[in-house]
């Protein structure tokens, strides 16, 4: 039986206090809906539909390439209104998947334990059992006002609930499964008849208590997963939540967390056996880590692959990098993008290395730059060596030839070429190719001016 998954993410989002639609903001590098998505992607639906309505061209323009079948709600008029809507030409033999684009910690698992009933022909409810469950409607079952492990017969809302209905502490989230057909018959019986003049769509249980359907709940394994996002404050605590399952997963995975508590992963980490992550570094995009890998703390990196054996010190951004076996890096230094290192390739302290291939077992130390730049294997790069690559216009590059020795205090200015085995002297300022095997030294010729009087400054007039 095919599934349709209808999001509801047509809210303004007031409390966010902000111009962003409230489902595009971001938890863990993602917005809020596309945690739904991925969810909701893992039932592998025949549809997914999202109903929007305020800043609904942002909330679109956010997913260019996703298979959604976007619904406008111009009007607001509620949640039965928003299904309502989203349902039309959905075949009656589907399963309907109702959740919300606030919603965005609901696990795949809980998912198809809801998609599992209704295709047993139930109207399957996600309830949740909270220590304190005000403000949430109760869930009422068939074993009496405290409820049983019984059918669902009625939610009550908190405002019309008796001292023994308040007590329950089952609550209903609104996520909801049920065929297709008998949800498109329910939600077109709705009233408005309510304060709001809205159609809600919890109305629908009563509904189809009353006409002998089974209703049933499938409680969510962690309350967790059915926190919505309403405010700043909210969306923190999710990320808290998302922190905590990423540190549980990595830990099962036998990865070292010096700290669980203090890990960022916005993206996906993939990591070998015996990895290291020390406190506070922050993972985003696709990174993988090979066997053996530390990652030391303050660090961050982005979108990279870091071979076996190799350390990442601390404070190091490391972006858009491939990083061969045995490498190290930093502490304080920075790989930015198309950055290649061959294997036991040493990048040290206050070294920038941008879209250039550092060769096996080559060493750039301290406090250089290289960009645009092919170096080869074994080379030594001294203390304060920079590649002129930009020339206000255009980049150039700079290649310099394996086995050779960089003097401190030297610039390349490219484009220019370093043969196999030279050495450059350290101060120079290159501008042509330096020949391979040879010393090249380019300095001014260093003067002393005798006599030479430093300037003083004029003595004050009121002294």
């Amino acid at each position: 039986m095919p599934t349709t998954v209808l999001i509801l993410a047509a809210g303004q989002g007031k409390r966010m206090r902000s111009s962003l639609p409230k489902v595009l903001h971001p938890l863990a590098g993602r917005p809020l809906l596309g945690h739904v998505l991925a969810a909701a992607g893992a039932l592998r639906p025949r549809e997914t539909r999202v109903v929007h309505g305020h800043g609904g061209e942002q909330v679109r323009a956010a997913f260019p390439d996703a298979a959604i079948r976007w619904v406008h709600q111009a009007e607001q008029r509620g949640t039965g209104h928003a299904v309502r809507l989203a349902l039309k030409g959905v075949p009656d033999d589907d399963v309907v998947l109702v959740l919300y684009g606030d919603v965005p910690l609901v696990t795949p698992a809980t998912l198809r334990r809801l998609q599992a009933r209704a295709r047993r022909g139930q109207l399957a409810l996600l309830t949740a059992a909270f220590e304190d469950p005000a403000g949430y409607g109760r869930i009422i079952r068939s074993g009496g006002s405290r409820g049983s492990r019984g059918g669902v017969v009625a939610i009550v809302e908190e405002k019309d609930a008796t001292p023994a209905q308040r007590a329950i502490r089952e609550v209903n989230t609104g996520l909801m499964a049920c065929p297709a057909g008998a949800l498109a018959r329910l939600v077109r019986r709705l009233r408005a008849d309510n304060a709001q003049r809205e159609y809600y769509l919890t109305d629908v249980v009563g509904m189809a208590v009353k006409e002998g359907m089974d209703v049933g709940a499938v409680t969510a394994a962690a309350v967790d997963e059915v926190m919505g996002i309403n405010d700043k404050a909210q969306l923190a605590a999710a990320g808290r939540v998302l922190r905590r399952r990423t540190a549980a997963e990595l830990l099962a995975a036998g990865v070292t967390l010096v700290d669980p508590e203090r890990i960022d992963v916005h993206g996906r980490l993939r990591c070998g056996r015996d990895v290291t992550i020390h406190p506070d570094v922050f993972f985003e995009g696709e990174v993988s880590l090979g066997d053996g890998v530390v990652v030391g703390p303050f660090s961050l990196v982005r979108d990279s692959r870091i071979a076996a054996g190799s350390t990442i010190h601390s404070h190091s951004v490391v972006e858009g990098a491939d990083v061969g076996p045995g490498c190290e890096i930093g502490p304080y230094a920075r790989l930015r993008p198309e950055t290649e290192l061959a294997g036991e390739a040493r990048i040290g302290n206050f070294v920038e290395v941008k879209k250039s291939r550092i060769g096996q077992r080559s060493k750039v130390n301290h406090l250089s730059y290289i960009g645009d730049a092919s170096v080869g294997a074994q080379v030594n790069v001294g203390a304060g060596t920079i590649t002129c690559n930009y020339d206000g216009a255009n980049k150039h590059r700079t290649r310099i030839g394996d086995h050779a020795f960089i003097g401190s205090g030297v610039e390349l200015v490219a484009p220019v070429e370093v043969g196999e085995g030279a050495t450059i002297g350290a101060g120079s300022t290159i501008s042509k190719d330096a020949p391979a095997g040879e010393l090249t030294v380019a300095r001014s010729r260093q003067l002393t001016i005798s006599g030479w009087k430093r300037p003083a400054k004029a003595a004050r007039a009121d002294k």
